[in-house]
């Protein structure tokens, strides 16, 4: 099969690999098309992804949108043909937190695209790639291959925003423009959110904030900041989601959060410790959460965009085929005019 290695640093080549064989409990999916996420790009540009070194060349990619092209044995239930897109976290199931209905947390998740295991594990910037049937999740008829492509991403807004509760009538600020916060925005004002305001350093991101459906979009570095803010939100924000993984965005999460309110960490800050207002979290009795990945949403992200309750194609802003891998993510990593690119595949 044809794909695109990572074999170093901004180095990507397409090549053949072998093609990958089902083992028992597996699919081989086709995969038609693929979006780039911020882990692939950092791979790309530093290679590696924070403390995830990869040991040999390996193929990036997680979210996709394929058909099954075999099975293995005892696999009855996804026909050969049949669309789907995939969890890319493959869990144990048999650990404590599998069990508990917190698979999102297993300590022995293997992960597509990922330098997490040893050797990495390869991912669907490629023809063909296997995973456990468990993982995946049949397509409505009607939904095109871009869009399902986006299933993943979208996921992983949806469970952040089940983390902080119900957010109906609250007022909202994400902190970072890219395709996740962007669509923590959008899933937070189509359950209810209001007003939703998203923050980012690049007017771009800001302008484009706007018309994907933000009430306000504010620049974190205006010196007005906190005026701005008690004008839209009182005494602070009811939810703060930081989906910019920066040191000093969660850091002005707790003064821009009021009391009483929620502050929901999905942007991957590195493996540094960071110090915190330990003090400021605890007289204003501020709740500050993790969000790591999907949970269980996946086949609630397929119900709602089937329903048309909230429209994917709107943050793919470039395709490619898979020959030119390495231009698209260069084109990925211009964010000021990028947010979500994918790879034409099959």
């Amino acid at each position: 099969m044809r794909a695109a290695v990572l074999e170093a640093a901004r180095t990507i080549r397409v090549q053949a690999r072998p093609t990958p064989e089902p083992k028992a409990g597996m699919v081989m999916l086709r995969i038609r098309r693929a979006g780039i996420c911020g882990s692939d790009l950092h791979y790309f540009e530093h290679g590696a992804c924070g403390a995830f070194v990869p040991t040999r060349p390996f193929i990036l990619g997680h979210e996709f949108a394929a058909e099954v092209a075999a099975v293995s044995d005892g696999v009855d239930h996804l026909p050969v043909g049949t669309r789907v897109t995939a969890n890319p976290a493959r869990a144990c199931g048999v650990c404590d937190d599998c069990k508990s209905g917190r698979g999102n947390l297993c300590r022995r998740t293997i992960m597509l695209g990922s330098a997490s295991t040893t050797p990495p594990t390869d991912g669907a910037f490629a023809e063909f790639v296997t995973v456990r049937a468990d993982q995946c999740h049949v397509l409505p008829a009607g939904m095109d291959d871009a869009t399902a492509a986006m299933l993943e991403p979208f996921a992983v807004a949806l469970h952040a925003v089940k983390r902080a509760g119900v957010v109906s009538g609250k007022r909202v600020l994400v902190t970072g423009g890219g395709p996740i916060g962007l669509l923590v925005a959008m899933t937070a004002r189509m359950f209810g959110a209001a007003p939703v305001a998203v923050s980012d350093i690049l007017e771009s991101r800001r302008e484009t904030a706007c018309k994907l459906g933000a009430d306000v979009a504010l620049n974190p570095a205006d010196p007005q900041l906190a005026d701005v803010v008690r004008e839209i939100a009182g005494d602070g924000f009811d939810v703060v989601f930081e989906a910019s993984g920066a040191k000093a965005a969660l850091r002005q999460a707790f003064g821009l959060v009021g009391p009483g309110g929620t502050i929901v960490q999905i942007g991957t800050l590195g493996t540094e410790d960071i110090p915190l207002p330990a003090n400021l979290l605890m007289n204003r009795e501020i709740n500050f959460i993790g969000s790591m990945r999907y949970g269980n949403v996946f086949n609630e992200a397929i119900r709602l965009v089937a329903a048309g309750r909230i429209e994917l194609r709107g943050l793919i802003s470039g395709v490619l085929p898979l020959a030119e891998a390495q231009q698209a993510m260069y084109c990925a990593a211009e964010k000021g005019s990028a947010l979500k690119v994918q790879l034409e595949i099959n």
